[in-house]
């Protein structure tokens, strides 16, 4: 719809990412703050390191982005190819 308002493709990219991004970003932070907080629990399942070992958590976290924004990609290439007339005709 945006595009055939007269938005351009990049526009249009970099709004789905945004978006998708955000809901990325709001998963890791309540995750995040839900591992630290069951640090105790887990302490029991960890061989050879820390609960809160930064490395590790480093490392998660940037695979979850990582697989966010691939996720989101997906979605974003595909609303940069529709077709602006055919997207008015099904509103």
């Amino acid at each position: 719809m945006r595009m055939a308002l007269g938005a351009n493709r990049e526009t249009v990219m970099a709004m789905v990412l945004r978006q998708g991004l955000m809901l990325v970003l709001a998963g890791l932070t309540l995750g995040i703050i839900g591992a630290i907080a069951l640090t105790h629990v887990l302490s029991t399942y960890l061989f050879a390191t820390k609960p809160t070992d930064p490395l590790t958590f480093t490392i998660v976290v940037f695979s979850f982005m990582v697989t966010g924004t691939l996720a989101c990609f997906g979605p974003a290439w595909r609303a940069t190819t529709v077709d602006p007339m055919i997207a008015l005709r099904a509103e």
